[in-house]
């Protein structure tokens, strides 16, 4: 499963689907979500606040493929917080779309007066927990877990959803867990930085 999509199904009940965090922080950590799967498979790099295409071949991800047409389309756009806000406008949608494809979730709608809404209920709660639990296992295990899945760690630190994964674990592992976020590589640490920026300044203004 990709990181974006771990992202979306920590970020969302495991029964009925239902958002656990403030719209914005959802969708700005999706988004980084998206730029990370970029950052992992070396298409793109990210370094002094910018993000910097490297490698224009399209990923085997169709979402993936479009997220990179547009950072390809518009070089006149770098830094990391434009792109964070832009996709994070739509990363909810596109994510929890690209997860009905597969098969793990069902979109559904619910129209209430002139308002409709849409949710994204899984389709196996075991499937769903997954994310948690194997994080959860891979913290309390002798080898260190991948980078792509500290990469996950230190973006549900940055959207304050790392109590999800915490909860009920050994107080240690906290310590261990920010052992791993300060060893990211620099363009990972960067970006897990500033989704976090991100995320305080969008609650701070009140934005939905």
């Amino acid at each position: 499963m990709l990181l974006a999509d771990e992202f979306f199904l920590i970020a969302h009940d495991d029964a009925k689907g239902r958002p656990r965090l403030h719209a914005s922080a959802t969708g700005l950590g999706l988004a980084a979500g998206l730029l990370g799967e970029l950052l992992l498979a070396r298409r793109i790099v990210i370094g002094g606040g910018t993000v910097t295409v490297v490698d224009r071949r399209p990923p085997d991800d169709a979402l993936s493929h479009t997220v990179l047409d547009q950072l390809v389309g518009e070089p006149e756009h770098r830094s990391i917080r434009t792109w964070l806000m832009f996709f994070g406008n739509s990363a909810v949608d596109s994510v929890g779309e690209r997860l009905a494809r597969a098969g793990t979730v069902r979109r559904e709608e619910t129209r209430r007066m002139l308002r409709t809404t849409v949710t994204y209920r899984p389709v196996d709660i075991n499937a769903a927990a997954w994310p948690v639990t194997r994080l959860r296992a891979s913290l309390g295990r002798a080898e260190p877990p991948s980078t792509a899945d500290v990469l996950l760690l230190a973006l549900l630190t940055a959207t304050n959803l790392l109590r999800e994964v915490l909860w009920g674990t050994d107080p240690g592992v906290q310590q261990r867990l920010n052992q791993l976020i300060d060893g990211l590589p620099p363009p990972l640490s960067e970006l897990a930085r500033h989704t976090e920026a991100a995320v305080g300044a969008a609650i701070l203004a009140g934005r939905p």
